[in-house]
């Protein structure tokens, strides 16, 4: 049986994978789980001893078949649990990313069946993040990070990060949420990006701005 923290570890390399591709680095991983590169690598040697990753020295790990599919299980029960929060007990979506890690390890298969049946088997999680389905297939997608985009780009934002929930809080504020049409309308030096949105232009620190995916209007 995995540990909560190994969980933790699987669904991080599968989100560093998602968005940066394969092989991950060990620093990568250490910045996204909060720790340090030595407690990293220890993790990633117990890993590999399961079977769960691939390490390619000096380079970075990639998970195996196996790693992969415990990695999506447990994305699935964070997300459906994100969108049962918000839409059944009226959680902000600020609040409900650290409600779903504490009880994500730990429903059975058959509260996720119910979990899933209740919200009609959704596809996204209240911050536009797909929802891996039963199946545990790997779910494709085509955003790109708005930092990447142009002035005059027309884009519609499809996912947030969950981690940070100032910044959910921030994007709500200035009507930056999953669904949002807007115009890139110039791209700072220095990393501030502006936006005009219907509710009005924006100016995005390039911070937030790596937290927002986007695809073209």
């Amino acid at each position: 049986m995995l540990s909560d923290v190994m969980e933790d570890y699987l669904k991080a390399i599968y989100v560093l994978q998602t968005r940066d591709g394969p092989p991950v680095s060990t620093s990568d991983i250490a910045e996204e789980v909060e720790k340090t590169s030595p407690t990293v690598t220890d993790m990633l040697s117990k890993l590999a001893d399961r079977g769960l990753v691939d390490r390619e020295p000096y380079t970075g790990v990639e998970l195996t078949p196996e790693g992969e599919a415990v990695a999506l299980e447990v994305i699935r029960h964070h997300r459906l649990l994100e969108a049962y929060l918000a839409e059944h007990l009226d959680y902000d979506w600020s609040e409900v990313h650290d409600e779903a890690d504490r009880l994500e390890h730990h429903i059975s298969e058959e509260f996720e069946r119910r979990v899933a049946a209740a919200l009609d088997d959704p596809e996204v999680d209240p911050h536009g993040d797909p929802i891996p389905g039963a199946d545990l297939e790997p779910v494709d997608d085509d955003s790109v990070g708005l930092a990447k985009c142009s002035p005059g780009d027309r884009v519609t934002v499809t996912r947030v990060s969950d981690r940070d929930d100032e910044e959910l809080a921030y994007l709500d504020e200035a009507g930056v949420t999953p669904g949002t049409e807007m115009e890139i309308t110039d791209v700072a030096p220095f990393g501030m990006i502006t936006v005009r949105t219907p509710a009005g232009e924006q100016s995005l620190p390039e911070a937030v701005a790596n937290s927002i995916r986007v695809r073209p209007a």
